[in-house]
């Protein structure tokens, strides 16, 4: 286990939440102020269950399947602790965290596969 791939999974599952989270009207009132657009419901979901998934396909490229899904359940629980605090004490903070996680997963892609 490499903190490189921990960074990679926790990151992609990091996004993947804050997107789910965005979808739903509680959470998107609370983070941006109004209810979510009904084009961008499914979107959303979709793609945070996508990038849900990448980073299980990540763990398990990168670990095996001995220990990737077991460092992947870890960065399940890390990144929903980190979506919870965030909508608990700034939501305003999500979208842009969010946002800032997909370009630092697709940063350490190419690294971590190439080590």
């Amino acid at each position: 286990m490499t903190p490189l791939v921990v960074l990679l999974n926790l990151s992609l599952c990091f996004a993947g939440f804050g997107a789910l989270a965005l979808s739903l009207d509680r959470h998107h009132r609370d983070a941006l102020g109004g209810r979510v657009p009904a084009g961008r419901i499914v979107p959303q979901r979709l793609g945070g269950w996508a990038l849900i998934l990448l980073s299980l396909a990540a763990a398990v490229a990168l670990e095996g399947w001995n220990f990737g899904p077991v460092q992947w359940i870890g960065a399940l629980t890390g990144a929903a602790l980190l979506v919870v605090a965030l909508l608990s004490y700034r939501p305003s903070w999500l979208r842009p965290a969010a946002l800032a996680a997909l370009p630092l997963g697709g940063l350490l892609a190419p690294v971590v596969w190439m080590s």
